[in-house]
């Protein structure tokens, strides 16, 4: 939850990198989310929030370590169904993982600007 306190008292604590995502976990907060996706022309429905809080449990618990090919996959066999891959870019027209990503506050996985791999450029 955000601290705003903190924030105030060192704005460098809640640092973006250039791509816009959040440079740490702990500050991310729904708000933020809903901001970004405002700025991304998205409204967030109940599948945008149940793919983004499942992105950072899986960053908690597995690391950021895995590449974006790895990520997809696991979105799509877990929140696809019978729908395929392009469901996802519906809900994320700039990717699934590097916008998901970015709204839900995490580090960018390895190769998330390959076009094959999540993003749309």
């Amino acid at each position: 939850m955000l601290d705003i306190n903190k924030a105030i008292s060192d704005p460098r604590h809640y640092a973006i990198d250039p791509d816009g995502n959040m440079s740490d976990l702990p500050p991310w907060s729904p708000n933020f989310a809903n901001q970004q996706a405002e700025l991304e022309g998205l409204m967030l429905t109940d599948e945008h929030w149940e793919i983004i809080y499942y992105l950072r449990e899986r960053y908690r618990r597995d690391g950021g370590s895995d590449p974006a090919r790895d990520v997809l996959r696991d979105l799509e066999s877990r929140f696809c169904d019978k729908r395929g891959c392009s469901h996802l870019y519906e809900l994320f027209p700039h990717g699934p993982v590097s916008q998901a990503s970015l709204l839900a506050g995490l580090p960018l996985p390895n190769h998330a600007h390959d076009i094959s791999f999540g993003s749309v450029m």
